[in-house]
């Protein structure tokens, strides 16, 4: 298999771009779909085909990560950052208000919440809360939900019942981050060593 980067690639990396986050199964009908739409040689080996694109990457400190869902066992691929720079930390989707409560576009005061609690989710109530208490700014209980409603939306937390946990995206994104900041909190699986937030103890 070629080693450069055509627009078969090309394609799939600019979706991957506008989605965030696509499924396993989402990723594999795109690898065919771009093969397809640009005549290129088309195998079954979907990571081969994004390892082309990550070698690519490499210079931009981006690249095509797989992650795995606690809830249900199911592969995502995201496109992430793997490193903090000054470059990185200007950058962001988000308004000034909305940096206040997160890093490179992650929620870190729900993380906090998150990682602390036993059950790998914080309550809806909890997170306002906290955010009543910011030392740098506050931030209204509206304001707060509107920033945690765009992280859901852009899937860097996920809500179910009102209560939050961090998404796929977020997990593989901030991984390096959270084995750093949380190294006596965070719990990992024995069989795939990804860090596990919603363990039963």
């Amino acid at each position: 298999m070629s080693r450069t980067m055509g627009d078969s690639h090309k394609r799939f990396l600019q979706t991957i771009m506008s989605s965030g986050i696509i499924s396993a199964s989402q990723a594999v009908a795109l690898h065919k779909h771009c093969c397809e739409t640009h005549a290129a040689h088309y195998t079954d080996r979907l990571d081969d085909f994004i390892n082309v694109i990550n070698t690519q990457l490499q210079p931009f400190f981006m690249h095509i990560r797989k992650g795995m869902s606690e809830e249900d066992g199911l592969e995502d691929y995201s496109l992430v950052n793997v490193t903090e720079t000054d470059i990185t930390r200007m950058a962001s989707d988000y308004a000034e208000n909305e940096k206040i409560i997160q890093k490179n576009g992650k929620s870190l005061f729900t993380m906090d919440l998150i990682v602390d609690s036993e059950s790998g989710t914080a309550s809806s109530t909890d997170v306002l809360n906290c955010a009543d208490s910011l030392r740098t700014k506050k931030l209204k209980k509206k304001e707060t939900e509107l920033v945690l409603n765009k992280f859901v939306q852009d899937k860097w937390l996920k809500e179910k019942d009102g209560d939050y946990t961090l998404s796929v995206r977020c997990i593989v994104e901030m991984e390096q981050y959270m084995r750093r900041i949380y190294q006596d909190l965070i719990k990992v699986c024995h069989v795939c060593h990804n860090i596990a937030l919603q363990v039963k103890t």
